[in-house]
């Protein structure tokens, strides 16, 4: 793969090897999560937002305070709560007496990795500001745009199984999310080693402490961007895309498909994970390993599919199955 040719930035192998020892690091501080890390890494590869669901106490937080500090990026966390206004995301004017005049207050959407925690718990007006800024990439207030930093990504969060007081987000909202991510609860194993950290004096406050060191930074995201935009998809792996696609939208089983944007997002995600892997042509296997994380929050199931204890993975699994694969 050709280098990243602007002088003095790193090579799209060099932003490769960097963004794979970011597990690594990652891994210092939280045990097990790598396909969640992965996701992260994706996301920000294709300038896209995620939404992490999983119960509390999976380490959500702490794993996006691990990436943020192992790609040496600013983080800001916001729990999302019933009361919370649009300016406290965003920011807004303040009067200030010594000068007369108002002056915008940065929120704490004004970073590089935002951790919107519990995200359904807020009303849907502060859902759409968030959102808003989301798509946009900017701040308006009083009619005069702001620019967020480059990059920016939302890690939202919701808990699955606790739905009390809360404002799902509808499925127009949904759809901006370039990737749903599953948090699950960890193995034996991976608890095990977890206490042992833990019972050896592990400081979760302490990154620094544990050995998490920046391994990569903005300039090794944007070559690496430039390089996954430029992997090749051949006219049968596009193809293989939209009947995926097209499969979700006539499945009896689902009331709402993946839409186009859901098949544009899936070869954003299926570039990313191509170039991860070594590799600057995409094949159906990276489709495939894609697929579930970026359309399952773009789907919706039948009343009945869900009274059956259908699954959204599942019914995306046997979508998976019945589409004909490419040779």
């Amino acid at each position: 793969m050709t280098a990243y040719t602007t002088e003095g930035q790193p090579s799209a192998e060099e932003a490769r090897t960097a963004l794979t020892a970011l597990r690594d690091e990652v891994a210092k501080a939280v045990v097990g999560q790598e396909e969640t890390v992965t996701g992260l890494v994706i996301a920000l590869l294709c300038r896209g937002h995620v939404l992490l669901e999983g119960v509390p106490g999976v380490a959500k937080t702490l794993l996006v305070r691990a990436v943020s500090a192992a790609l040496s990026l600013d983080h800001k966390r916001v729990q999302f709560t019933p009361d919370l206004m649009p300016g406290d995301v965003t920011g807004s004017l303040v009067y200030d007496t010594r000068t007369s005049n108002f002056e915008f207050h940065d929120g704490p959407i004004f970073t590089n990795i935002l951790l919107a925690d519990e995200i359904n718990r807020t009303p849907p007006k502060t859902q759409a500001a968030l959102l808003e800024a989301m798509e946009e990439r900017q701040v308006t207030v009083e009619g005069r745009p702001r620019p967020l930093p480059d990059p920016f990504v939302v890690a939202a969060t919701q808990n699955p199984v606790e739905y009390e007081g809360t404002y799902p987000l509808p499925e127009a909202q949904l759809d901006r999310f370039l990737l749903k991510l599953i948090v699950p609860l960890p193995q034996r194993a991976e608890e095990v080693d977890m206490l042992s950290r833990h019972a050896a004096g592990f400081d979760p406050g302490d990154l620094e402490a544990a050995g998490v060191r920046a391994v990569a930074g903005a300039a090794e995201l944007r070559a690496a961007r430039a390089a996954a935009a430029a992997v090749r998809v051949a006219p049968e792996v596009l193809g293989y895309i939209v009947d995926l696609c097209r499969a979700t939208r006539e499945s009896p089983s689902l009331l709402l498909g993946a839409s186009p944007r859901g098949a544009t997002a899936l070869l954003r995600t299926s570039r990313a994970w191509a170039w991860l892997s070594g590799r600057d042509y995409v094949t159906p296997d990276d489709v495939k390993a894609l697929a579930k994380a970026t359309l399952r929050h773009r789907v919706a199931m039948r009343a009945e599919a869900e009274l059956e204890g259908a699954t959204v993975d599942g019914l995306l699994d046997g979508v998976l199955a019945a589409v004909p694969v490419p040779r």
